[in-house]
């Protein structure tokens, strides 16, 4: 299964609708097209996916909230009961009387394409779905990027019972038709990992792959047992040490390493099947060189066949450079609330330096308000003051 659209509505946090695209909304030339996915695999209708989208913000600007939602409506795809979802704190601050709607359209390898209508409110602090409509369509019916978003036509394949007792008031309907295609969403996301940084493998890793961030390191083997772990770590000219818990490689690998580890062995991961890999502050213990390494990765075909999907959220402009395009990046800033905003529509030539135009403040809301920086020197200076 492969995402086309999330479109929220209702969101406390959130100022208006948040609409988010996966697919390539400009023009796509030769010059781009090696570096991402077709949608569909027929010759005739050229839709792409963007394999990097990238959400760039100030402090505070609520990028994180918004992978969250991506990851909200991964684990409803899924079958997941929504009040044991991660990150369903997206309705916080909802009451028994608001509701929030969900728009998701998506793309089954069947080449049928899915429309899911969620409404979901609460009863008693709990999550429930009030509403809800799958349509689908084939393929065959698609014939630009407007018509892929077109279900006018289309009849409701499933229509929410809440009147039948085995259907959960907090699984989506979506379930029964997982089950008849055999089809999933495959999502793995970093997000508690953005504070914490602990090697979290359960086996080896390529050697390759350890030399690329730390090349003393001569080999690191991990096996899982019951109870804990056996770890042989050895560097270059020095003996093996043997260790039993992941936590106690903190002493031995530096952040970056571990980090490196854990993201590159989850990027391997969704190269596999497909998939998305969600991670907040990418920049987190990382030099660009090693980001900008991970992000030409997922737009390289020869390693990235199955069109896996990076998403992530950063607050470094100079990252934007390494994107050709301007639909694959998200401005996302919080005045009065959230909104996230795709740069094809603010900046529409895509040779105009992304970080200048970002950090310049031509695009507004993307550099601290000056008002809030002089108050902060003016505090600092007080306080200069009072110490004397």
């Amino acid at each position: 299964m492969k995402l086309l659209r999330i479109s929220a509505s209702g969101l406390p946090l959130f100022k208006d609708k948040c609409q988010i695209d996966f697919f390539a909304q400009q023009r796509v030339t030769g010059d781009n097209e090696e570096k991402m996915s077709r949608i569909f695999s027929r010759d005739s209708t050229r839709i792409y996916q963007n394999n990097v989208l990238s959400f760039i913000g100030i402090n505070a600007s609520g990028k994180t909230t918004i992978l969250k939602l991506v990851s909200f409506v991964c684990g409803m795809l899924n079958n997941q009961s929504l009040n044991n979802v991660p990150y369903r704190e997206i309705l916080d601050g909802l009451n028994d009387t608001e509701k929030v709607s969900f728009d998701v359209f998506f793309y089954f390898e069947n080449a049928t394409i899915g429309y899911l209508h969620t409404v979901l409110g609460k009863s008693k602090e709990k999550i429930i779905i009030l509403d809800e409509t799958l349509k689908t369509k084939s393929s065959s019916k698609v014939t630009s990027k407007i018509s892929l978003f077109d279900f006018d036509d289309c009849d409701s394949v499933l229509s929410r019972n809440n009147d039948e007792a085995f259907l959960l008031d907090d699984v989506s309907i979506i379930v029964a038709f997982n089950k008849k295609t055999h089809d999933t969403l495959s999502m793995t996301e970093m997000l508690r990992h953005t504070n914490t940084n602990q090697l979290s493998i359960s086996d080896d890793c390529p050697i390759e792959m350890i030399a690329f961030f730390d090349p003393s390191i001569e080999y690191l083997h991990v096996k899982s047992n019951s109870k804990d772990k056996d770890i042989r770590l050895k560097f270059v000219g020095d003996e093996e040490i043997v260790l039993h818990q992941l936590s106690d490689l903190n002493r031995y690998l530096s952040s970056g390493t571990i980090k490196g580890i854990n993201t590159f062995v989850n990027a391997l991961k969704v190269f596999k099947s497909g998939g998305y890999l969600i991670i907040d502050e990418i920049e987190n213990h990382f030099n660009r060189e090693i980001v900008s390494t991970l992000i030409r990765l997922f737009m390289d075909k020869r390693v990235n066949p199955k069109g896996a999907m990076l998403i992530f959220s950063t607050h470094y402009a100079e990252l934007l450079d390494e994107f050709e395009r301007n639909d694959n990046i998200y401005i996302v800033r919080n005045r009065n609330g959230i909104s996230a905003e795709n740069l094809a529509t603010l900046l529409k030539r895509n040779d105009i330096k992304k970080s200048e135009a970002y950090q310049s403040g031509f695009l507004e809301g993307t550099v601290p308000m000056y008002d809030a920086y002089m108050d902060l020197k003016k505090a600092l200076i007080r306080s200069q003051k009072e110490g004397e």
